[in-house]
């Protein structure tokens, strides 16, 4: 079976220099966006419930542009003051200059990863007696708590938001060759959408091992898994998998 028909679980990328555009014209194959996923803001009233108080803390870690977002949000909603001495720990380079959509970016201590949680903790280290806010969604990767436990920081949760199920009722069928999955939160919605689905042929391919484990636990097949050591990225691994069955 020659693969034709691809279906991103992700919004359409923005730029066009996405590498998913080049991906298909360079494979001849159509390549579809749809987020199986949405973000739900916590409001300011059930926020005020967790009794997190925000300017107890002395430090915040961003694990993604969305975290940001909501907790500039909350913040704003509560009339909230974020102190110039605030300290921010950003996932990655990308997500630290994402500040500047709120802050003054020079004039703050701001402390950027690689892009792996485990890299911010080492950076961390060197601020132990910090008080860290970790703003989350109601879902999100245990390593996060388990990294900050196991290097005894001093932190609160505060879970600004949720990622739910799109409504996909408008899709009568998962006519596709392969469905491309981003997070466990995109496997659920598949299954909520379509609790009739039925794989058969069609291939699943997933980025990293939380999605993995999530379509197996579905009772689906794991066709192509991202990254792995020669593809590090999910296109290259699409590519790899087109080729190889492409010429069968």
């Amino acid at each position: 079976m020659k693969i034709k028909r691809i279906l991103v679980s992700q919004p359409e990328p923005t730029s066009a220099k996405s590498p998913y555009f080049e991906f298909a014209e360079r494979n001849n194959v159509k390549v579809d966006f749809r987020s199986f996923i949405q973000v739900e803001g916590v409001s300011a009233k059930e926020f005020r419930q967790t009794r997190v108080n925000i300017l107890d803390h002395t430090a915040v870690i961003f694990t993604s542009r969305t975290a940001i977002d909501h907790f500039f949000r909350i913040c704003n909603d509560m009339r909230i003051t974020v102190p110039e001495s605030m300290k921010y720990f950003c996932i990655s380079e990308a997500t630290a200059f994402y500040l500047q959509k709120y802050i003054v970016y020079r004039k703050r201590k701001i402390f950027y990863g690689d892009g792996q949680f485990s890299e911010l903790v080492d950076i961390m280290k060197k601020h132990a007696n910090e008080k860290y806010l970790v703003p989350l969604s109601h879902v999100h990767k245990p390593e996060i708590p388990q990294l900050l436990d196991a290097k005894g920081f001093k932190y609160t949760k505060a879970i600004l938001y949720r990622t739910i199920s799109s409504d996909l009722s408008d899709i009568k069928e998962v006519n596709y060759d392969i469905l491309v999955f981003y997070s466990p939160s995109g496997i659920a919605s598949l299954m909520k959408n379509f609790p009739e689905f039925q794989q058969n042929d069609i291939k699943i391919a997933s980025f990293g091992p939380t999605t993995a484990q999530a379509v197996k636990e579905a009772g689906l097949r794991l066709d192509i898994e991202a990254p792995n050591p020669e593809a590090p990225s999910m296109t290259m691994a699409l590519e790899l998998f087109i080729k190889n069955q492409n010429k069968k």
